[in-house]
């Protein structure tokens, strides 16, 4: 697979870059001006031919196999990708930042093996302790009993972000009596939804440029008691912070659907259908903390437009708004046969890399490969106005969920806008998303446990129009009405695995 990635650049003509891009100072520096000029501008196969190009003049730039990867990740080539991360790490192999990366991204390959990923998130770990060993004289503060617990969230998602939309409820609605909240937010971007969550929050730190060193500091500063991670190994994670051990207990949840491998982390939050017991407990390097009824808060935005009714009669439309690297060519192969089932039916794609051709053309003549007439398939890409981007639910009957990498947020959204999601329930967190939203909302009866099953349970959906009829009118009371939008209710258990947790630390023996 590496000589694919250096594949056609002997000899290559090098085109004429965006003005401005050069850099004569050396080939190399040239090529990575064009490559990044490129790829800012949605060019990816142009910025590709330039990092590959520039790998192949210095075979130990790293930068450049990251660059290669990051495009060819945008261009829904996710197995050349991670192909090009290690290429990476082979050249810096004690980087935990692109280790992080090849962890994030192989949570797309398909299939799914748990027992790799695993090792992978161990091996990170291990990395970690050599760089952060314990440090004398660095002990985390124990709670002051005279005091409110401080519990200290650290994301740079406080925002118009996923996790900013099951994060601001929760901070809202602690019960400031007992808890003390800061928020360390680790991204320059400010909008509505940071302004919120800022002005719902007892203490903001806005730490998008402190070093690891220097915001390990501000933490015991500050004398957090319970130090929450929201990101795992997603971008912008600040997890050798949490490596330091700068709080008395140290929790992960939210971002990321897995385990940190962290020895330094003592507690993942999480339910017993997305994770049960105990086969999940034996892939984490945490303590598994299992919420009763789910392990989400969601909360709806505010300017929801109203649901949009179907008309009667009119042939069923199928959507997906998930992102475009959970997307797989056995998914695609399954929606093509719920196509082929009902005729006259459409899919809708939605998702930000749909904004750069090539990864819509290549995402579409994967559905031509399979049947699909190009017709039946209408792709969305990024919508900046939120209104907008739910009000196109409005045009969907049904939504697939994506598999092994069920959606989230996009699944509570489309509840939320009367939509249906049907979901392929598989055997770690990530596959089993889609059954804890689903079955928290009463509807376990769109939760597929095969191939076959969902392709059965989306094609009798589509058939019976009565009942989406009915879903489409019920389904946003039926989410008030669930745990999902408890916020109080699931505040307060989140609040009481704090202080067991505190009292006990992460050996608790809570039945699950």
């Amino acid at each position: 697979m590496l000589l694919k990635l250096l594949g056609g650049l002997l000899g290559a003509k090098r085109r004429a870059a965006p003005p401005g891009a050069l850099d004569d100072r050396s080939p190399e520096e040239g090529l990575r001006n064009e490559a990044e000029a490129l790829e800012r501008a949605g060019r990816l196969d142009d910025a590709l031919e330039r990092y590959r190009a520039w790998a192949h003049l210095d075979p130990r730039a790293v930068d450049a196999w990251l660059g290669a990867g990051n495009v060819l990740a945008d261009r829904w080539s996710i197995p050349e990708a991670l192909e090009a991360y290690r290429a990476a790490l082979r050249l810096r192999p004690d980087s935990p930042t692109i280790l992080s990366g090849i962890l994030f991204f192989s949570h797309y390959l398909t299939p799914a093996d748990p027992a790799t990923l695993f090792d992978l998130h161990r091996r990170y770990g291990e990395m970690m302790r050599r760089r952060h060993p314990p440090r004398a004289g660095a002990t985390a503060v124990a709670p002051d009993p005279g005091r409110r617990i401080r519990v200290g969230y650290v994301s740079p998602n406080f925002s118009r972000h996923s996790v900013g939309y099951f994060i601001a409820p929760v901070i809202a609605a602690h019960d400031r009596r007992r808890f003390e909240v800061y928020c360390y937010y680790t991204h320059r971007l400010s909008d509505d939804a940071t302004a919120r969550i800022r002005a719902s929050a007892d203490g903001w730190r806005d730490v998008a440029t402190a070093s690891d060193d220097a915001l390990d500091a501000l933490i015991r500063d500050d004398r957090i008691d319970v130090l929450v991670d929201l990101s795992g190994h997603c971008k912008g994670n600040r997890l050798a912070v949490f490596a330091r051990k700068p709080a008395s207990l140290q929790v992960t949840w939210l971002g990321y659907p897995d385990t940190t491998g962290l020895d330094a982390i003592d507690v993942r939050i999480t339910d017993g259908i997305a994770d049960p017991a105990p086969e999940a407990d034996a892939r984490h390097t945490e303590r598994l903390w299992r919420v009763d009824g789910t392990f989400l808060a969601y909360e709806p935005p505010p300017d929801s437009p109203a649901i949009g009714a179907r008309r009667g009669g009119m042939p069923v439309v199928f959507g997906s708004f998930n992102h475009a690297a959970k997307l797989n060519e056995p998914t695609i192969t399954l929606w093509a046969e719920i196509l082929a089932r009902v005729p006259e039916s459409r899919l809708v794609l939605k998702s930000g890399l749909f904004d750069h051709a090539v990864t819509r053309d290549r995402v579409v003549e994967c559905f031509e490969r399979h049947g699909v007439a190009v017709e039946r398939i209408e792709v969305e890409g990024w919508r900046a106005d939120r209104a907008s981007h739910l009000s196109l639910y409005g045009e969907i009957d049904i939504a697939l969920d994506t598999y092994p990498y069920n959606g989230t947020t996009t699944t509570c959204e489309s509840l939320w806008m009367g939509v249906p999601v049907v979901s392929r329930a598989g055997r770690v967190h990530m596959s089993r998303v889609g059954t804890s939203i689903l079955r928290c909302a009463g509807l376990d009866e769109l939760v597929a446990d095969s191939d076959a099953q969902y392709v059965e349970r989306a094609v009798a959906l589509a058939r019976d129009e009565r009942r989406r009829t009915v879903l489409r009118a019920t389904l946003r009371d039926r989410l008030r009405a669930s745990p999902l939008l408890d916020h109080a209710g699931f505040t307060q258990r989140l609040e009481q695995c704090y202080l067991r947790c505190l009292r006990t630390g992460r050996d608790d023996d809570r039945a699950d």
